[in-house]
């Protein structure tokens, strides 16, 4: 018998520095992306400070929050969950029921908020006033002054 009872196969060290190098690179992609954000934020919470803020403005800074916001995820995803490795048919199993819920949450927000508006302008919520107009009398045929 040999006086090294190890394999050969373990004594090779394994060459992680790709891998290390990725995740730098994503780490760096993440952090300047959230430094974005803050700025857009930060512009947003300036443009409602002045005095006549621009609501368009506003709302396409926060739709250009949300798709940095879903790049992030894309990548935390991706890198981190090692979901960008798999095949095809296994991200579609994990992403078509994530857009489903997504779906889902939105559509009850926008129901949720719809029925809010109805409720607080229903009839019930006005003061009803009701008119009367005095007919004039029917005369009858026949009938002398």
């Amino acid at each position: 018998m040999s006086a090294h009872s190890a394999s050969p196969e373990i004594t090779f060290h394994a060459d992680h520095s790709g891998g290390t190098k990725k995740i730098w690179r994503t780490f760096w992609l993440l952090s300047v992306i959230t430094v974005i954000e803050l700025a857009i934020g930060l512009a947003i919470y300036n443009i409602h400070k002045g005095e006549a803020p621009n609501h368009t403005l506003v709302l396409m800074f926060k739709g250009v929050v949300c798709i940095l916001t879903l790049a992030k995820a894309y990548y935390i995803v991706s890198i981190f969950m090692h979901l960008g490795d798999e095949i095809r048919n296994m991200i579609m199993t994990i992403v078509v029921p994530l857009c489903l819920f997504i779906w889902f949450i939105i559509a009850f927000l926008w129901d949720g908020n719809s029925w809010k508006n109805l409720r607080n302008t229903d009839a019930g919520s006005r003061e009803y006033k009701t008119e009367q107009v005095a007919k004039p009398a029917a005369i009858e045929k026949g009938a002398k002054d």
